[in-house]
């Protein structure tokens, strides 16, 4: 496994290199925690295992996406996301990206 750190974190808005879309960040994994059969069908451009991968909320889509840390680079449009869940994670929209709602135990 890489000892690479993850260069997004959660709340970072952040905008996809290939396909275009933006989104938010909800979750880190330190490497590719999916499944060999998604990897085969899904990753097309068969991005490092090792490396750190996202799950991220897709602005303007209901659905969330699983993807490798070089295909996303930071939002330079700026602005909110328009997602169902966003509620679910965040509290609101701050200078530095989305900030995750505390966890009351």
């Amino acid at each position: 496994m890489s000892s690479t750190r993850a260069r997004f974190r959660v709340g970072q808005v952040v905008h996809h290199k290939m396909f275009g879309y933006r989104g938010v960040i909800v979750d880190v994994d330190p490497h590719f925690l999916g499944s060999e059969e998604w990897y085969a069908q899904v990753a097309r451009s068969r991005p490092p295992k090792d490396s750190p991968w996202y799950h991220v909320l897709v602005d303007g889509q209901g659905h969330s996406t699983y993807v490798a840390e070089r295909n996303l680079e930071p939002d330079a449009k700026g602005g909110p996301i328009d997602h169902p869940e966003l509620s679910r994670h965040f509290q609101r929209l701050g200078q530095d990206g989305y900030e995750t709602r505390r966890m009351i135990h």
